[in-house]
């Protein structure tokens, strides 16, 4: 009976190759996701009678309530159900997955296939795809993004199974690999994303998932072990192109157990193209073609790897340093900006600010911690960083074998952050390392002093304090609050307060609240004419206008786009972001509307960003 991330690394992988040959077909549509489910249930039955295993694990509850009787599996699950309260209880508002990643899916449904979308924003271009293709049958068959949330719920609870697997092969004892499996997905970062649409942490369970079948098919001689680390590794890339850094470490994980491939080898075959299928490979390609380059980053207005290499390093290792160093709420962000700007020496910034995204170049750091950047959070790094101290106090050192697979594997992956360090310089650089932070924590966890140091009470209330601590920000987190926030903050008119802490909080709240149904002041007024509705943006939250989905469908114009073009694609009516014209087209609504000419139908004050006042937006008619 295969085990339950098993049979999840199959199924994503299925759904990647799924989207892809629909789309090379055409029928991106319901007849396609039919027969291909049908075609999959089918081969799952074939395979079931052959081997006679069973489809589904058999849940054992003494078992389970044995097992979560004690506090930390009970506070890790603690964790699990307010992550999945938040996400059945809220709308999707995560800013990346309205802007593209959920709006890239709306368009290849819309046309049946995959296509490179006609836009000035090459984001919903340019991504890999891993995670999007799980989310297509949802969009096509319900309507909605309500359930997105369940993918990172289901790979959340797979989460600490890998930590343990990963950690005990690498050299850590298995009772302190024990508690290190529930500690380590309250990190900020795994925890604020397991009820949320954001596919960071889904990537990190697969990077595990895929270490972890490498190193067991090297040790167990097992065939199936190795496809599976194999489709493993193949979708962590295709969730996050950052992730190929990853490959060398893996492959050396792996590479004992190459020559099994030899037994099998048309099986191994079929696993490879479905590997291929399931990794970054098409979007690579893809970009290739229509931008010459593998990431897309030719067409990003703030290229990924921006500054010098020189600076880089200094730059993004103490962003790193500083995102996972800072408290979950930081109430004295400005105070910091102003001590940064202060100290900073005025070459250093201007060198900096031509270089690095805004963020990353003032060192800015975030009020709260929140999905869209958070790393390991400060409770697992200190703890960390503790037990660090601890060993060094002891003069225990690392590595016992320089030269084995283990200590190889280790020094790749902290090889592979040195080239992250280098060759990336865009802001929040400390949600990317989250598929690394427990193979680099690693070295730390494993010896003698790491595996008594839960004996101590005290490091016990140590790892229940950051669990607790990780608990407290599910609550409190704007875009998902557990507590009554915008009823709570309107009673007292916050937004009007006199304390500037709680005016941020009414607008942070009322923002994330409403992002998810941004534009629905526009929806409201829609003739049933504006359907297709044309569409003048860079970066918004563009899924907001395909609600309910399947209603009506989006097609953006182009700063270089004629009115002839425009009517040639059925456009009747345009949406305008006004913020838009004055930064990327460099004109006015005026100027645009006598361009197109256009009739002003409507106008509109969004507030669509927590950082910004509410932005002009009109309506137009065209001819």
């Amino acid at each position: 009976m295969p085990s339950p991330i098993v049979i999840w690394i199959w199924f994503c992988a299925y759904l990647n190759a799924v989207g892809w040959t629909l789309s090379a077909l055409h029928q991106l549509n319901r007849t396609g996701y039919t027969a291909a489910f049908a075609i999959g249930l089918g081969g799952l039955l074939l395979w079931r009678q052959k081997t006679g295993a069973r489809l589904l694990p058999k849940i054992r509850l003494p078992k389970i309530r044995r097992r979560f009787r004690r506090f930390f599996p009970f506070a890790f699950l603690t964790l699990a159900f307010l992550a999945f309260l938040g996400g059945a209880l809220h709308e999707a508002c995560n800013y990346d997955s309205l802007a593209y990643r959920t709006t890239r899916v709306l368009h290849w449904l819309a046309a049946e296939q995959w296509h490179w979308v006609h836009t000035d924003f090459p984001r919903l271009n340019t991504r890999t795809a891993g995670f999007e293709w799980l989310t297509a049958p949802q969009f096509l068959f319900l309507h909605t993004d309500r359930l997105v949330f369940l993918l990172n719920v289901i790979s959340f609870l797979l989460l600490p199974g890998r930590v343990f697997a990963v950690l005990t092969r690498l050299g850590v004892r298995p009772r302190a690999a024990w508690y290190w499996m529930w500690i380590f997905p309250s990190g900020y970062g795994y925890v604020l994303q397991a009820g949320s649409v954001v596919n960071d942490m889904f990537g990190a369970l697969l990077t595990l998932a895929a270490f972890e079948f490498a190193l067991r098919a090297a040790r167990e001689k097992n065939i199936s072990q190795l496809w599976t680390s194999g489709l493993a590794a193949a979708l962590m890339t295709a969730v996050k192109a950052f992730n190929v850094i990853l490959l060398l470490p893996w492959g050396i994980a792996a590479l004992p157990a190459l020559l099994l491939l030899l037994r099998r080898p048309f099986a191994t075959l079929a696993v490879g193209a479905l590997a291929v299928s399931a990794s970054m490979i098409p979007t690579s390609v893809l970009n290739t073609r229509y931008c010459g380059d593998w990431m897309g980053a030719k067409l990003e207005e703030t290229p990924i790897g921006g500054g010098h290499e020189l600076l880089r390093l200094p730059v993004t290792s103490v962003n790193l340093v500083l995102w996972n160093l800072v408290p979950p709420v930081f109430p004295c962000t400005g105070q910091w900006q102003e001590l940064v700007q202060r100290v900073l020496p005025e070459t250093w910034k201007a060198r900096m600010a031509g270089n690095f995204e805004p963020g990353l170049a003032r060192f800015i750091l975030p009020e709260m911690q929140v999905e869209e950047s958070a790393g390991l959070g400060c409770g697992v790094t200190l703890l960390v960083l503790a037990l660090l101290a601890k060993k060094i106090s002891r003069r225990e050192g690392w590595p016992p074998k320089f030269f084995a697979s283990e200590t190889l594997i280790l020094l790749a992956v902290w090889a592979g952050v040195g080239v992250f360090v280098l060759r990336v310089g865009i802001s929040g650089p400390a949600r990317y390392l989250l598929p690394f932070y427990v193979l680099l924590a690693a070295p730390v966890l494993a010896g003698p002093v790491a595996g008594k140091i839960f004996h101590s009470r005290t490091w016990r209330f140590a790892g229940g304090a950051v669990m607790a601590a990780a608990a407290l920000l599910l609550v409190i987190s704007p875009q998902r609050p557990l507590w009554p926030a915008n009823a709570i903050l309107s009673a007292t008119d916050a937004e009007h307060s006199s304390n500037h802490l709680l005016q941020r909080a009414a607008k942070v709240y009322s923002v994330y609240g409403g992002r998810a149904d941004s534009f629905a002041p526009v929806l409201a007024v829609l003739p049933p004419a504006a359907n297709p509705l044309g569409l003048v943006t860079f970066d918004e939250p563009e899924a907001a206008l395909w609600r309910p989905f399947g209603a009506r469908r989006i097609l953006h114009i182009s700063k270089d786009d004629s009115l002839e073009f425009v009517q040639h694609q059925g456009i009747r009516y345009a949406l305008v972001s006004e913020e838009f014209l004055a930064h990327h087209a460099h004109t006015d609504a005026a100027g645009w509307l006598a361009r197109y000419q256009a009739e002003r139908v409507a106008e509109f004050m969004l507030p669509i960003h927590a950082g910004k006042e509410p932005e002009a937006w009109l309506l137009a008619k065209l001819p």
